[in-house]
């Protein structure tokens, strides 16, 4: 073998070692876990920006020890030009190879808003409005036009979103919000109306809302949902008023002072069950899955009446005659004055 052969082979071989070196380099830059507080990082890639100049940020900003390595891996893989705009949370132990997979797939944060039981449609929309990682396009008068958007019968938007927790990126508008809780009450209502009681006391579906809100609004204990929902199916076959507070305090509207009076219980609404008989035309609340399904599975029972008990617990005492009712109410009465108030 002549030196000129032995001097290229050399070469070749040097040249293959420092590709393997450098291959060998890149594989570990990749896998090597990134450099973010215990908590994560957020790290955000504007619309339009191009894969190079977000690969260089990460390593100006110490999260990756080499653009470069990045920045061939997105070549060779083809996936450069697929990296979706938003907000990431890059959490402790990813790798440079994991980053990439995250932005081209669009797995971006997620916040959370929940809607609350028992909210009427005005809280709701305040609430949206107070939240940090939700857009504001909406006022009161924009609720028609939502509710047309989203396919709804009605132009009433109480009692239309579900008490659930929602998920969404940074920047989502509050309608989108919204259609994901009317979707979600839409499916629910599908679900829950097909197992209802032959006793039900509704023929709708929108009845069944309607009677859930009343539900909702009387009591927030789950062993006196299906009890409630019982006495108000009774009273409703006898053609007896519901006499419920919260339909007459819907009635009264946001402005309501917290005082219901007696007045209040005689100026006739279309929400003042004292006055008139039968369901109110719309929910007066937001109610969850659970007193959707006690509105249509009333429990067995004779009880036409229930008071709060003063207890401090939420709970209620039921009763099946009038003079029993009132003794309740007079024991009612009797604690609050015993606690002062």
């Amino acid at each position: 073998m002549t030196a000129t052969v032995k001097i290229a082979i050399g070469g070749i071989v040097a040249i293959v070692l420092a590709i393997l070196t450098g291959v060998l380099l890149m594989q570990r830059a990749l896998d090597a876990p990134v450099d973010v507080p215990e908590g994560g990082l957020a790290f955000t890639i504007e619309p339009g920006a191009a894969f190079g100049p977000i690969a260089n940020r990460l390593e100006a900003e110490g999260v990756i020890s080499s653009a470069l390595a990045l920045k061939l891996l997105a070549r060779v893989t083809g996936v450069a030009g697929s990296v979706h705009a938003g907000e990431y949370q890059i959490e402790p132990g990813a790798t440079p190879r994991a980053l990439l997979d995250q932005f081209t797939s669009g797995d971006v944060r997620l916040y959370s808003f929940t809607i609350i039981e028992g909210w009427a449609h005005w809280e709701l929309l305040a609430a949206l409005h107070a939240d940090d990682n939700v857009v504001a396009t909406m006022s009161s008068e924009d609720w028609p036009r939502l509710l047309d958007e989203v396919g709804a019968e009605t132009d009433w938007p109480e009692g239309l979103f579900l008490p659930e927790t929602y998920r969404f990126p940074a920047n989502t508008t509050d309608r989108s919000v919204l259609k994901q809780a009317y979707a979600l009450m839409q499916s629910t209502l599908a679900e829950e109306w097909p197992e209802r009681a032959p006793d039900t006391p509704v023929d709708t579906p929108y009845e069944a809302l309607v009677l859930a809100s009343i539900i909702e609004k009387e009591t927030a204990r789950a062993d006196e949902r299906e009890r409630i929902a019982g006495v108000f199916a009774r009273r409703l076959a006898r053609r007896m008023r519901l006499q419920t507070d919260p339909t007459v305090i819907y009635g009264i509207g946001p402005d309501f002072n917290g005082n219901l009076t007696r007045r209040d219980l005689r100026t006739d609404t279309p929400y003042n069950t004292y006055r008139r008989h039968g369901l109110p035309p719309t929910p007066i609340a937001m109610p969850g899955r659970a007193a959707i399904r006690a509105a249509l599975n009333p429990a067995d029972g004779t009880e036409l009446y229930f008071v709060a008990t003063g207890l401090g617990d939420g709970s209620h005492k039921f009763s099946t005659t009038k003079d029993e009712h009132d003794a309740a109410v007079r024991e009612y009465l009797e604690r609050l004055r015993n606690n002062g108030r």
